[in-house]
């Protein structure tokens, strides 16, 4: 956990400081996947890395003050801090097919709480594991965020004091291009510094995309929306009896072709199969059993919990790095480490996070969920 406060950028500053090792070894790690995979030299990810950051600046400037602060925290050029979160326009055309992700909302109607819960399977390089983090950022006007992110990124599924709540899921289609757009992972961030789901909607849809992906979006309230975003067209997935499932392939409408599910493991499976685990249990769902389905291990090791493929060579190995489990009306999160199906849950509380007595603490309030210990 990485606790900041302050204007965009001395927040961003105080993330470089707090993660500069990790940051390091994040580069490290990525660096070596565009020159091999990707065939880019150094000038090459430094040119990009500087498109990406120009383009930024314009889309959400908020998000470009953070990005040269964690430049100058970590003492990484910010063109090299860009490139990291542009993994995946970075990667395109390599055969980048690693990222999984099995996500998910429930309505208020279908929850024992009557809140709003979102969250996902995180399917991801094992290799990645001991660079992720869970980063809680506080602004000068007390606008809070909570989300899990890879060093040197500003983030992925996530919450805020709004009660706005996002989760990511790979996808690719024909659409996908080199050039100049907004990356993938800073409409994440955008869609979390918005204060209604309204205006997260605007952020990720009426960006210049050049690669595609699924964000899931939910408000405390009781309302949630599943957006497949594909360069220069979008569509949408609502609600069916208050449950949205998601994995790695298009599902709506779109006009797109798609270029991942034919590959990815197990995508067809895991969506549906999610929501029948999900419906098994009747009208209400408890949270013990939302987990028990994202322990799931049909087909195993391309399971909704997934493993490492004892096939496949150790540096390609996928596994689910976090299990998130995120309840809007709350502002909390409850996260579980790789291995998810045996690992506890941890909840973290969005309004004791910046409290440091209070983020200590801990209370045991279900056989499968534990409160946060610092």
């Amino acid at each position: 956990m990485v606790v900041v406060e302050g204007s965009d950028h001395e927040m961003g500053g105080q993330i470089g400081e707090a993660t500069r090792d990790l940051i390091h070894r994040s580069v490290e790690t990525y660096a070596r996947r565009y020159r091999n995979e990707a065939k880019l030299s150094d000038s090459d990810i430094h040119r990009w890395g500087s498109t990406y950051y120009k383009a930024v600046e314009d889309f959400d400037p908020r998000i470009s003050a953070m990005l040269m602060g964690v430049s100058e925290g970590s003492g990484i050029p910010v063109e090299t801090i860009t490139a990291l979160n542009a993994r995946t326009e970075l990667l395109y055309g390599t055969g980048y097919r690693d990222e999984g992700c099995t996500s998910y909302a429930v309505l208020p109607e279908r929850m024992g709480t009557a809140h709003t819960v979102i969250g996902q399977n995180w399917d991801w390089r094992s290799e990645q594991r001991d660079v992720t983090f869970l980063l809680a950022t506080r602004d000068t006007e007390g606008f809070s965020v909570l989300t899990l992110t890879e060093a040197g990124m500003l983030a992925k599924s996530g919450l805020n004091s709004a009660g706005i709540g996002a989760c990511a899921n790979l996808l690719v289609s024909n659409r996908d291009r080199s050039g100049t757009g907004i990356p993938y992972h800073f409409l994440l961030r955008s869609a979390l510094n918005a204060d209604t789901l309204s205006r997260a909607i605007k952020r990720v849809t009426s960006a210049t995309r050049i690669s595609s992906g699924n964000i899931m979006l939910g408000a405390a309230g009781g309302e949630a929306i599943d957006l497949e975003l594909a360069p220069d067209v979008f569509g949408h997935v609502l609600p069916e009896r208050g449950i949205i499932t998601h994995a790695n392939h298009f599902e709506s409408k779109i006009d797109v072709v798609d270029r991942f599910v034919s590959t990815s493991a197990l995508s067809l499976i895991r969506s549906p199969r999610l929501r029948r685990l999900f419906e098994r249990h009747g009208q209400i769902l408890k949270e013990d059993q939302i987990v028990a389905g994202l322990r799931d291990h049909f087909s195993y090791p391309d399971s909704i919990c997934r493993h490492p493929d004892p096939l496949e060579a150790e540096i390609k190995h996928t596994t689910t790095l976090y299990s998130i489990l995120m309840d809007l009306d709350e502002r909390t999160m409850a996260i579980a480490p790789e291995f998810a199906c045996v690992n506890p849950y941890v909840r973290w509380s969005l309004d004791t996070i910046f409290d440091a007595e209070r983020r200590s603490s801990q209370q045991v309030f279900e056989p499968i969920l534990e409160d946060a210990h610092v």
